[in-house]
């Protein structure tokens, strides 16, 4: 019989079936799975190609096999045990991966918005050969880039901060306002607003991708902050949630279930992004080496609420055997089976898509 391990490594022809795969955890034959043979699944699930067994905590081992127990009788009969196979673990074993290089523009790397200059003192031209080696000898299935792309009169410069009222809640006023200073301008309705350099103006030298950054062919550009009246950090939606970009709509296109994110600026566009992508529902990698931010603090809060979420924070030397299906992470695996019971989400709805097709 196969090893529990190896009933995982489906091909395209699905040589190891569904019913092999329940046959060799079904240790007591019993024509269903308890709780402490989902667990052995688990176990043969979560591991590396260098033998490594991830750990999976109680709590999540209840939680994720309570999602494939239908009727809560206590077991994952053979039917639960499809939508199990079909909607998790294939997804686990064969992701689909996007990804997502944010912001890496000749402004936030040599320009009027230099990350250098912050206060992290962090050198953004650092990430861009561990990104073109991740492009150069990873197949993702799809790759994008975001270029902030603001006009001349965009709210977050801050030699504009004179052209819109203030809130009278506003801690600065127009005439001490500094850079990197929050203004709250009137609105309606009232809005905080972070006040930046000039940055990113569109067709400007500031907002071309940098000059030594890969670009494939085949990669898609996504461009966020083109509406003068709201700031956009992250590549989804704009700051106010009021309308977004063409890339969620891409990635459903892609069947992504996958987001590997990455660039410029770790605690602000990046960041943001990667909230976004959780939020949503994808399963979120950040690449932490491919990342360089304006302020250590708040580079260690986008950590924080990036892992707090479910997603998983790596180097760029794992990425190629995580997209690979080498090495399968617990967290994204809780990840995806929290979000099939999640209408909303996008890998919920994906599935649904799949199902009817």
């Amino acid at each position: 019989m196969d090893s529990p391990a190896s009933v995982f490594l489906v091909d395209d022809t699905e040589l190891v079936a569904m019913d092999a795969c329940f046959t060799a955890f079904d240790k007591d034959g019993d024509g269903r799975l308890s709780l402490p043979e989902f667990t052995l699944i688990c176990r043969a699930l979560f591991r590396n190609d260098k033998g490594h067994i991830y750990d999976v905590p109680q709590e999540r081992l209840e939680q994720m096999f309570n999602v494939f127990d239908k009727n809560g009788d206590g077991f994952i009969d053979r039917e639960e045990f499809q939508f199990c196979w079909n909607q998790w673990i294939k997804t686990i074993v064969r992701p689909v991966n996007a990804f997502l290089i944010v912001d890496v523009q000749n402004d936030f790397i040599s320009g009027s918005l230099n990350i250098s200059n912050c206060s992290a003192q962090h050198n953004g031209l650092e990430i861009i050969e561990p990104i073109n080696n991740l492009l150069e000898t990873v197949d993702f299935d799809a790759v994008f880039y975001s270029l902030d792309w603001h006009p001349s009169d965009h709210v977050s410069f801050i030699d504009n901060v004179k052209k819109r009222p203030l809130h009278e809640s506003t801690p600065v006023d127009a005439d001490s306002a500094q850079v990197y200073d929050t203004v709250v301008f009137a609105g309606p309705p009232p809005m905080k607003q972070r006040l930046w350099p000039r940055h990113c103006v569109q067709d400007s030298w500031g907002a071309e991708l940098h000059k030594d950054l890969k670009v494939l062919e085949s990669g898609t550009k996504v461009y966020k902050g083109t509406n003068p009246e709201v700031d956009s950090y992250s590549v989804f939606w704009d700051n106010k949630k009021l309308s977004d970009t063409t890339l969620n709509a891409q990635l459903k296109m892609k069947g992504a279930t996958d987001i590997y994110v990455c660039g410029l600026a770790y605690d602000v566009c990046v960041g943001a992004t990667a909230v976004d992508a959780l939020s949503a529902g994808y399963r979120t990698i950040l690449i932490d080496d491919c990342c360089r931010g304006v302020d250590l603090h708040d580079i260690e809060h986008t950590k924080e609420n990036v892992i707090s979420s479910h997603g998983v924070i790596v180097h760029s030397n794992e990425v190629k055997r995580m997209v690979e299906g080498r090495d399968r992470r617990p967290e994204l695996g809780y990840k995806l089976a929290m979000e099939l019971n999640n209408p909303n989400s996008v890998l919920s709805q994906r599935n649904i898509i799949k199902r009817s097709l």
